[in-house]
């Protein structure tokens, strides 16, 4: 995923982006969803997971709303979309 960061990076030490804190987020998912699946009864990482999907659907409607070219191109680089 690291990989991932660098191609929507603006600038090699672009870490504010709208598009870095998306791509930082589905990591974080992805980690979060693998570690509920495995601990079903762990209640704090399940709040953790769904605010971190709530915080980047926010950030996926801002980059929708003002950075329609940036929001298609974060959809098919982290592949959340069809």
């Amino acid at each position: 995923m690291i990989k991932k960061t660098q191609e929507l990076a603006m600038h090699d030490k672009d870490t504010g982006s709208s598009e870095i804190q998306i791509a930082l987020l589905t990591e974080k998912i992805e980690v979060l969803s693998k570690h509920i699946k495995q601990f079903k009864k762990d209640k704090h990482s399940s709040v953790g997971l769904l605010k971190a999907v709530n915080k980047r659907k926010k950030l996926l409607d801002y980059l929708k709303r003002n950075k329609m070219d940036s929001y298609k191109n974060v959809l098919s680089k982290l592949n959340l979309r069809k």
